[in-house]
């Protein structure tokens, strides 16, 4: 059965105005310009070449896995490796520990997030900072990202405002040319003190072993060239082939997240630097499995293929109503609801399959194809299958069938049905699963009787 504590955020975000309103405005922002930056010929060739690549990649990511960690080991890297998020943190633990780090700079990382990197290196003495601006600004109020690709969307400029100014210690005026200063500020000496830097990757090639990452704000070059040492938590499933199979998914990712036809920012790195150039004395790569190899080969293997361009939260009408903390998941709607029951076995995670309309429009705006819907269907059908629904639901549909199909019964049961509702809402087993749902009103004559009654149709008809 789905938790009460799903249920209740989900409420509790539905109810949110200013939340809605905040999320609306944002959605928009980034799925208008997104519909209108390519031709459908030409989104149609770049999905199709760019689903075909990550495809290739992940049916092969033993090997590319291999390839990756040959070659940019040859660059000076230091690979490590890692089965679940825990390893994954205590690794970057340690390499803070052996470079003597404590103030730590980090860009944008959805895979850090899962693994809640930011409070496992707080035990362990390390500040870190956050410096996309959305996720410092989420930082400061103590939450989780909303969004992927946006982290703050559902925060007002006053919100934000009231943030910086609690912070500064003075009153930060409301405008974005002032809240932009003041973040720019505050980072920049953050960045110059950071002693190790700590980033994600949209894509790791395996050829020759380097890391692909784009941003818009410049954080991300100031992260992994500033301190003295980078380190980048990647999930496995981010390994590409080679250049030319990364081409078409790095157009569409800005594409797709924001209308744009590149990001401002692509940063390639290569290794630590060389003797003369500018750039971190070490880098180290912590390749992160948690969860993702179980994946491989099954039924839900087109998941691995998301490119974390977030479309389809924006085109998602309940994520429109919800916001992203109501899925209580750092991979919030449609790829969230597919991706985090894949990841995590508790109640929470197997009842996100049923945050969603199913109307499909998350697969059509997918940019490497993934069948969302789909899977969102057959992850309900596990869910149900495994008890974590209403386990009776389908027995008491069925007799639901029988008794409304004989009219005598219908009539008998028609004027049990208010009362027998109010009870069920009250108390009992069927409490939870009827807050989420409503029964339509009981029509008072049949639809075709009042209709000929009223003359709109014949009596033969």
């Amino acid at each position: 059965m789905i938790s009460e504590k799903l249920l209740h955020g989900v409420q509790s975000a539905v109810l949110n105005r200013s939340l809605h309103d905040a999320v609306a405005k944002s959605v928009d922002r980034h799925s208008l310009p997104a519909a209108a930056a390519l031709a459908p010929e030409q989104r149609g060739l770049f999905r199709a070449r760019a689903r075909a690549a990550r495809l290739d990649a992940v049916r092969s990511l033993p090997a590319l896995c291999a390839q990756f960690i040959s070659t940019a080991e040859q660059r000076g890297i230091r690979i490590h490796t890692a089965q679940d998020g825990s390893e994954a943190a205590r690794i970057v633990a340690q390499i803070a520990r052996e470079c003597g780090a404590t103030r730590a700079v980090k860009s944008k990382s959805m895979a850090t997030e899962e693994i809640a990197l930011n409070e496992q290196l707080a035990q362990a003495g390390v500040t870190v900072l956050e410096t996309d601006l959305g996720e410092y600004i989420v930082q400061l109020a103590g939450e989780r990202p909303s969004h992927i690709i946006a982290p703050c969307l559902h925060k007002s400029r006053k919100e934000i405002a009231e943030l910086f100014s609690r912070e500064a210690g003075r009153e930060i005026p409301e405008d974005t040319p002032s809240l932009s200063a003041f973040a720019r500020g505050r980072l920049r000496e953050e960045f110059r003190r950071a002693d190790l830097g700590i980033s994600g990757a949209n894509f790791l090639v395996a050829e020759d072993g380097s890391l692909v990452i784009i941003s818009n704000e410049g954080n991300a070059r100031f992260s992994t060239t500033l301190p003295r040492v980078h380190v980048a938590v990647v999930g496995v499933e981010k390994l590409i082939r080679n250049y030319e199979a990364m081409q078409d998914a790095l157009r569409l990712l800005p594409v797709s997240s924001t209308g744009q036809r590149i990001t401002s920012y692509v940063s390639v790195v290569r290794g630590p630097a060389a003797p003369g150039e500018d750039g971190p004395e070490e880098v180290h790569v912590v390749l992160m499995d948690a969860g993702r190899s179980q994946i491989l080969g099954g039924p839900y293997e087109e998941a691995l293929l998301c490119i974390r361009c977030g479309a389809c939260l924006d085109i998602c009408p309940v994520y429109r109503q919800t916001g992203g903390h109501a899925y209580q998941s750092v991979y919030s709607g449609p790829i969230g609801a597919v991706l985090t029951p894949l990841l995590r076995d508790d109640a929470e995670a197997k009842a996100l399959p049923f945050l969603s309309s199913l109307c499909g429009a998350c697969s059509d705006v997918c940019p490497v194809g993934i069948h969302l819907h789909e899977h969102l269907v057959a992850l309900r059908a596990r869910a149900v299958a495994g008890g974590t629904a209403f386990t009776g639901e389908g027995a008491a549909f069925r007799g639901y069938r029988r008794a409304w199909a004989v009219p005598s019964r219908y009539l008998r049961l028609r004027s049990l049905m208010p009362g027998a509702l109010r009870l069920a809402r009250a108390g009992g087993p069927l409490r939870l699963w009827l807050r989420g749902r409503t029964l339509p009103p009981v029509a008072k004559a049949p639809v075709a009787k009042r209709l000929r009654d009223e003359g709109l149709i014949e009596e033969d008809d």
